[in-house]
């Protein structure tokens, strides 16, 4: 079947106070969609449509709005933080869109018209803790962006924390954008905590890294190797801005630039033609690669761009990626994923380069759970590579009556 040009959006704030990951998931489905269009493998061209909210979650309706009224989308790829997912939903909804959303987020959603394909929370805070807590310690400052995304993060962070006997010492929020933190530095310092959990985002994160690291010049208990700072969404897009500032931070994510495959070394390989040898490859810019892929294959395999038969497809069975093979839960239309944690480390004979050098990762992919409801404290894994969904330990929630 013949399909001609399909128009597919793609969302991303190449411009405010996030536009680092903002560019890098521009330019992921961007050169995914000039390699499906040059590849020669398709009956169909896709026409991409492109918007910039601008950093404004306000805008990201508007321009999802546009895409599918105007363009005639069906798809869009990208959003980038939870609060703009959230507005995009009613479009959608009235549009019977399909929205890619490939950021890692807080979980707890699981919306018919989203596939996931971010790590979720067992896939990327969970498995962070399980590496902090007996490396470094039990008692941790939490700090985050005053939106959804630092909120629920922060609060799986308790959580998890209780279910190990530790402990909070501080929980505190600053605006997008807002780089005045010096009175976090302050209580931070006071407070001395076993580690700091980040969750800010863009200018905020920067300021507060740098600040970090002039504390830890001031006062040695707070060097990287005594008091680290954790991050689920740090990537090396922003390790440029960050220089000496990033170094010996732990994050987790689902790909890094230092990953070790035959197929990463291709990708990488193919994108030093196309961006330079300086730049950095992100899971900012994986993700929404990888969605234009997945987008290409399930409509090569059932025939349509339609979003419902799109949708089935995906969750049919594993598709192809260049980097990957990629599986959609049916039950909840998030990606299974492979955990990764690395530490920032400076490179080169003048340590003028930053990369994340990878120092754990789980065996395998991880089915996706974004409720929680499969997690076992006492377990080293939450999820499974397997082919069967997870199985209920006892935590899946259930309801009971009861007379009045």
């Amino acid at each position: 079947m013949a399909f001609g040009e399909i128009p597919v959006g793609v969302l991303f704030s190449k411009s405010g106070s996030y536009a680092a990951i903002g560019q890098e998931g521009y330019w992921g489905a961007r050169i995914a969609i000039d390699e499906i269009n040059a590849s020669g493998l398709f009956d169909f061209r896709f026409l991409r449509v492109d918007g910039d909210p601008k950093g404004s979650a306000e805008n990201y309706a508007v321009e999802a709005d546009r895409m599918m009224r105007e363009a005639g989308c069906r798809h869009i790829i990208g959003t980038q933080t939870s609060s703009s997912r959230k507005e995009v939903l009613p479009v959608m909804e009235r549009g019977r869109g399909l929205l890619w959303y490939t950021t890692p987020y807080e979980g707890f959603e699981s919306h018919d018209r989203v596939v996931y394909t971010g790590a979720c929370p067992n896939q990327g805070v969970v498995p962070l803790f399980r590496h902090i807590v007996p490396e470094s310690g039990r008692r941790a400052f939490l700090l985050g962006s005053n939106y959804i995304w630092g909120w629920e993060t922060n609060r799986i962070a308790r959580e998890l924390l209780a279910g190990c006997d530790g402990e909070v010492l501080g929980e505190r929020y600053v605006a997008i954008g807002d780089e005045n933190i010096d009175h976090l530095i302050v209580e931070i310092r006071e407070k001395r905590p076993d580690f700091v959990f980040n969750n800010l985002i863009g200018e905020s994160s920067y300021a507060f890294l740098r600040a970090m690291k002039r504390l830890a010049k001031e006062d040695p208990a707070f060097a990287p190797n005594r008091c680290p700072i954790l991050s689920c969404n740090l990537t090396e897009a922003e390790l440029p801005i960050l220089g000496a500032a990033a170094e010996g931070l732990v994050s987790t994510s689902t790909y890094f630039e230092t990953l070790d495959t035959p197929e990463n070394e291709d990708f990488l390989s193919r994108l030093e033609g196309l961006r330079g040898p300086d730049a950095s490859i992100s899971s900012m810019f994986v993700g929404p690669y990888e969605a234009v892929w997945l987008l290409a294959r399930a409509i090569e395999a059932c025939g349509s761009d339609a979003p419902d038969h799109v949708l089935a497809e995906l969750c049919r069975r594993p598709h192809r990626t260049p980097l990957r093979d990629i599986r959609i839960d049916p039950q909840t239309q998030h990606a299974y994923l492979q955990p990764l944690i690395a530490v920032v480390e400076t490179t080169g004979p003048e340590r003028i380069r930053s990369r994340f050098r990878i120092i754990e990762k789980t065996s395998g992919p991880l089915a996706p759970d974004p409720y929680l409801v499969h997690y076992d404290p006492l377990e080293s894994n939450a999820g499974t590579s397997g082919d069967t969904p997870v199985p209920d330990n006892g935590n899946t929630p259930r309801l009971r009556l009861v007379s009045s």
